[in-house]
């Protein structure tokens, strides 16, 4: 792959694929060959320390402006993060990916959480792991060269349009239609919550395409945002992922030609219930490092805040719940890794997944508001960080699929769901 200044990266990752590490869709790139944990070799950290440098250079630096403005330039930042290979690290070479394993797509994850506020990781993410993976496995090679590359490459935004005002976890409830009209599909309805929707140049739409039963009826469909009939109607005001633009989206007679059509028609749902695992494991990625970082702050902060003549840390009650709170974190880094292990090896994760990611979300909830207590009065301004992700990781429990809905998935592979 030839990185537009990253041709260290070019050579990087062509040394992996040639023998260091192996492809996409190999196990072995997993192993403990440095006795680190799974997704921690040596290879992953050089990737996460190329990046880490790009986040201090490119992004931190500018995160409390974004935040006040409500949105971050994110052709700019897409740009840079393309530029580097950060947008397409799991994507086939052939289209401008490097061609490694989903290992190495978490690691990009994790390492995004060093950046100072949750919207960014989560825009990137539509970029790299949630709009894309459907259009990488099914979509036509003139598809993906015309959405998939430019997409790798930071120059087109993308966003992935799923829910609905009247549907969001319940997927299948969906009402916009895509309707055949010669070689034209015609989209009406509408999209909510769709993340990046206001600077997007395609979306990866959801659609109905037909009458049939609703997990058969549906289709994904790479659809330009510059087109006719498409009305950015609001920028939703969020409690929290401020820097992230959040659009409601209408659809008045689109038309779209057919071979925009990702895969078959009417595996649209199935097509998407295998996205949202990628999106899931993200999702739990992007966490970790701030809880590390809210837990790590908290340290130094109660360490140096006296209150009744010691500093607040020395309060059993307060480094034992520090301590307790750490714990949860590597607990849950360890399944992560488990399940991306098993995902690589081709394995079904869906509940590993969904467990994961109801983990994630609970203990987010747990984290930000113990720490922030120890913060006392500062903890309810927004000069600090654990106020900040208070309110951006409070997302985890809804987007991507609510607690309820996990525990829904977990309960059906247990077979221990009550049947219609």
């Amino acid at each position: 792959m030839a990185l537009r200044g990253g041709g260290r990266w070019a050579r990087w990752a062509a040394a992996l694929r040639g023998g260091a590490a192996p492809r996409r869709g190999c196990s072995s790139s997993l192993g403990r060959r440095d006795g680190g944990a799974v997704g921690d070799t040596p290879q992953h950290r050089d990737l996460r320390a190329a990046l880490r440098k790009l986040i201090d250079k490119e992004i931190n630096p500018f995160v409390d402006k974004w935040e006040e403005e409500g949105q971050f330039p994110a052709h700019k930042v897409f740009k840079a993060l393309g530029q580097a290979g950060f947008l397409g690290v799991d994507k086939p070479t052939e289209y401008g990916g490097m061609g490694l394993d989903f290992s190495y797509n978490v690691a990009v994850a994790e390492e995004l959480g060093n950046i100072r506020c949750g919207g960014i990781p989560m825009a990137v993410g539509v970029q790299a792991g949630m709009a894309t993976p459907a259009l990488t496995r099914f979509g036509s090679d003139e598809l993906k060269k015309q959405f998939l590359v430019p997409t790798i490459a930071g120059d087109f935004v993308a966003c992935l349009g799923i829910s609905e005002a009247g549907a969001g976890s319940d997927v299948a409830n969906i009402k916009t239609t895509a309707v055949k009209k010669g070689d034209e599909y015609v989209i009406n309805g509408g999209k909510m919550w769709t993340t990046s929707g206001c600077q997007a140049d395609w979306m990866c739409l959801l659609a109905n395409t037909s009458e049939g039963p609703p997990h058969r009826n549906k289709s994904l469909i790479c659809l330009p945002m510059n087109l006719p009939g498409i009305h950015v109607a609001k920028k939703i005001d969020k409690l929290g992922m401020r820097s992230s633009d959040t659009a409601q989206i209408f659809f008045e007679d689109v038309r779209v030609p057919r071979k925009n059509l990702i895969g078959e028609e009417g595996k649209g749902f199935t097509y998407q219930m295998l996205q949202f695992q990628e999106e899931r494991l993200w999702g739990v990625a992007t966490v970790l490092t701030p809880l590390e970082t809210i837990i790590r702050e908290t340290i130094d902060y109660t360490r140096q805040r006296k209150v009744f003549a010691q500093p607040v840390l020395h309060n059993q009650a307060v480094h034992f719940r520090l301590a307790e709170l750490a714990t949860e974190v590597e607990l849950l880094r360890s399944l992560l890794y488990r399940t991306v292990a098993l995902y690589v090896e081709g394995n079904d994760v869906t509940k590993f997944a969904s467990m994961a990611k109801l983990k994630a979300g609970r203990l987010a909830r747990e984290v930000t508001d113990s720490c922030l207590q120890f913060w006392g009065g500062m903890g309810f301004t927004s000069e600090v960080l654990v106020s900040r992700f208070y309110r951006d990781l409070r997302l985890m429990s809804i987007g991507g699929g609510t607690d309820e809905t996990m525990l829904s998935i977990i309960c059906k592979y247990m077979e221990i769901l009550p049947s219609k």
